[in-house]
């Protein structure tokens, strides 16, 4: 389900990229970096994961919690990945229709279902090396080496449909530069949205 008659008040930046990436670390630190900024809104995502499985902090609920939000029209859009329900609430809707910068982690194959709801959808795309990756998912230690090497690959075949703009940060090394890199990209939406106000 997604929501109609959004407007193009303000934008809706999907972060998206394979495990590994410092998707959470980035946005994390994004955060802190714009946490007096009003013209920004963070999303909070609704996920069927226990809130202490490490990652990002969302919004921890049963499978019959999800299945009754989604039944009441709570969600702006939601979807589902490796065995587990996503949802974004209405209230970021809210947020982008009053003009402001909504940022969402995002997934690759929910873009389609963020551009109808969201006509100013941009995609950031978080890349980092492979082997820089590899380190990653290693020291979390979920996974073995032929499970990693799999979720290398099946992150390598993913494509981003061609008709969002999409930006590309590369988080291979220095956290703070892609940083630096994400806030300049959120800077200019905000500038524009001063401009054609």
């Amino acid at each position: 389900m997604v929501l109609s008659g959004a407007n193009t008040a303000g934008a809706l930046l999907a972060v998206v990229g394979p495990s590994g990436v410092g998707k959470d670390s980035l946005i994390n630190a994004l955060r802190d970096r714009l946490h007096a900024d009003a013209r920004v809104h963070f999303v909070r995502r609704v996920i069927t994961r226990p809130a202490d499985t490490g990652g990002e902090a969302h919004e921890a609920v049963t499978v019959s919690e999800f299945e009754r939000l989604s039944a009441a029209d709570a969600f702006a859009v939601h979807w589902q990945a490796h065995g587990l329900s996503y949802g974004i609430l209405r209230s970021a809707a809210e947020a982008y229709n009053a003009g402001q910068t909504v940022i969402v982690n995002g997934s690759r194959a929910a873009l389609p279902l963020f551009a109808g709801c969201f006509t100013n959808t941009i995609v950031v795309n978080i890349t980092a090396d492979p082997d820089v990756i590899a380190q990653r998912l290693a020291s979390r230690g979920r996974e073995d080496a032929e499970q990693i090497a799999q979720r290398l690959k099946r992150g390598a075949d993913l494509c981003v449909p061609c008709h969002l703009p999409v930006h590309d940060i590369d988080n291979s090394r220095d956290l703070e530069a892609a940083v630096d890199a994400f806030l300049k990209l959120v800077q200019r939406l905000n500038l524009r949205s001063v401009k054609t106000a």
